[in-house]
């Protein structure tokens, strides 16, 4: 009888086991190729306008 409550145990160690490795070998998410390095070409067109009067507003402070 001692037997029979080990196996049940030893199914579910299994079972995690594969699921484990299952989810190591095939999980296609990678997180690195999705991560963002700064502001992109788009946010810089938008933003150039802003950036390039705030400067030459500088300079003409500066020149004062």
């Amino acid at each position: 009888m001692a037997n029979k409550s080990k196996s049940p145990l030893v199914s579910v160690a299994i079972a995690s086991l594969w699921r484990s490795l299952r989810k190591d070998l095939f999980d296609t998410y990678r997180p690195e190729l999705h991560y963002m390095r700064g502001p992109g070409p788009r946010w810089r067109a938008k933003h150039q306008n802003r950036s390039h009067a705030s400067a030459m507003t500088g300079l003409a402070d500066a020149s004062l």
